[in-house]
């Protein structure tokens, strides 16, 4: 019986899942049993504990040895803190799953990236609207690429069971005769985004940010067109949990006002750069042919460093591409390009060793984050210590200089990215210490590093 209710109501609100229910057991003869009671939001705290249904995926959850990661994972992990509580998170095999499991009550919030659609507000409760997004059609830059709608008709489809990607088709089958898709399960678009890339669909619908994330990933991926206008990402919730929408409301209320989404944007989404195909595609290349030589020096040095071995080998694809070879007209070279001076002072004999390039420009990267003033902390002491082993740790000191005068923060490498282009104005670099510097290098240097480790990390899900 508890089956049956389940199929009844697992897409209804829950007060007519609740009305329905009891009418079905009536109706069976014998006497109704009572509904089990709803968790409340006090009875979530009082046992330290909210329960996040979520669905696999690169930019929502991946299990790993230190605990899960992925956007989501950090949204709610956010949402149980404010809580005082710990999120334990329970993901299933598909959207369908998801929402199955958030109606039997095996969950309190279903922190997916699902989309707000019509269809679902219709049965579901819904938090507010924390990121929107576009769904866009997916092709092979060398396959079929329909740029308008009748193009749809005929090619090969293959989208996710149950998503809203469903929705919005069966809304254009209407004005497109022959449109039709396969349906594959799953938790994440990104499979489906593989076999495109692999040839084994003409096309996928994927949201825009998670393109965005798999083009990266598979450079021959192309936007063919955009099938929706901007659509909102919320958490379903259980509504029977008395008191958590109010803090879902009030919640998500403070994450908009505080930044925390702005933040958590940049920490997933914002680490690339405009797309440009040429460069990405080489990337991909180079991590085929050359990476794997110099893998595993990488991740032997990071081992006694405060660094991820992808920052070590994204950092020395910006300096040479990889090539032990590698000459620059004012003499740096080798895998790391260090100058003379640097090799001689960490002990490198040999610059185009590419073993002791990299042991000598981590260990050079190590001195520098060591020397970044104490006050400096999190990922903004590496951005700094990127910044000096690109342009000197002194113009590094003056850029701070710089920025507490205009009163900004000497401390935030964001505030430090605006104030270091105006080391090359004479306005500014005659008053400082160490004079002139191209100021605009560091900064690009930091957030070419920053993409390709983010690269890097899309390549190796």
């Amino acid at each position: 019986m508890t089956d049956l209710l389940r199929r009844i109501g697992r897409r209804l609100k829950p007060a007519l899942a609740l009305s329905l229910g009891l009418t079905v057991l009536a109706s069976c003869g014998g006497p109704p049993e009572g509904p089990s009671q709803p968790d409340t939001l006090a009875l979530i705290r009082e046992r330290g504990e909210l329960v996040v249904l979520t669905l696999e995926g690169p930019t929502s959850y991946q299990a790993g040895e230190d605990g899960p990661t992925g956007y989501e994972v950090d949204l709610a992990r956010a949402f149980a803190d404010s809580l005082g509580v710990t999120a334990r998170f329970e993901p299933v095999r598909s959207i369908p799953d998801l929402l199955d499991a958030l109606a039997a009550g095996d969950g309190h919030i279903a922190a997916a990236g699902l989309t707000q659609t019509s269809e679902r507000s219709a049965d579901l409760d819904f938090a507010p609207v924390y990121k929107s997004v576009t769904e866009q059609l997916i092709c092979r830059r060398d396959g079929v690429r329909p740029t308008r709608r009748a193009g749809l008709a005929g090619i090969d489809i293959v989208v996710l069971e149950g998503s809203s990607y469903e929705e919005t088709l069966r809304g254009l089958q209407a004005d497109i005769p022959g449109l039709t898709w396969r349906a594959r399960p799953g938790g994440s678009a990104m499979p489906l985004l593989d076999m495109v890339d692999e040839g084994r669909a003409d096309c996928t619908v994927s949201d825009s940010h998670l393109a965005d994330f798999a083009r990266r990933r598979h450079p021959e991926l192309v936007v063919a067109q955009d099938l929706t206008d901007e659509q909102s990402l919320a958490w379903p919730y259980d509504a029977r949990v008395d008191g958590l929408g109010t803090a879902l409301t009030a919640w998500f209320a403070e994450a908009h006002t505080s930044g925390l989404l702005e933040t958590l944007d940049e920490t997933w989404f914002g680490q690339f750069g405009d797309y440009d195909y040429v460069d990405i595609a080489r990337f991909v290349r180079r991590v085929d042919d050359r990476l794997p030589q110099y893998r595993p020096v990488f991740e032997r040095v990071a081992e006694d460093l405060p660094f991820e071995w992808e920052l070590l080998a994204a950092q020395a694809y910006q300096e040479s591409h990889w090539d032990p070879d590698a000459v620059s007209a004012t003499g740096v070279r080798g895998l790391m390009m260090l100058t003379l001076s640097t090799a001689e002072r960490v002990g490198i004999e040999d610059r185009t060793d590419p073993h002791q390039s990299i042991h000598g420009g981590a260990a050079y990267l190590d001195e520098l984050y060591e020397r970044v003033p104490a006050s400096v902390t999190g990922d903004d002491r590496l951005w700094f210590a990127l910044a000096a082993y690109n342009v000197g740790m002194g113009h590094m000191y003056n850029a701070r200089r710089l920025a507490e005068r205009l009163g900004r923060n000497k401390d935030s490498w964001d505030d430090l990215a605006e104030t270091l282009p105006l080391l090359s104005d004479p306005q500014y670099y005659t008053t400082l210490r160490y004079g002139y510097a191209r100021g605009h290098e560091p900064v690009r240097y930091v957030a070419k590093v920053r993409e390709y480790r983010a690269l890097l990390n899309a390549q190796n899900l």
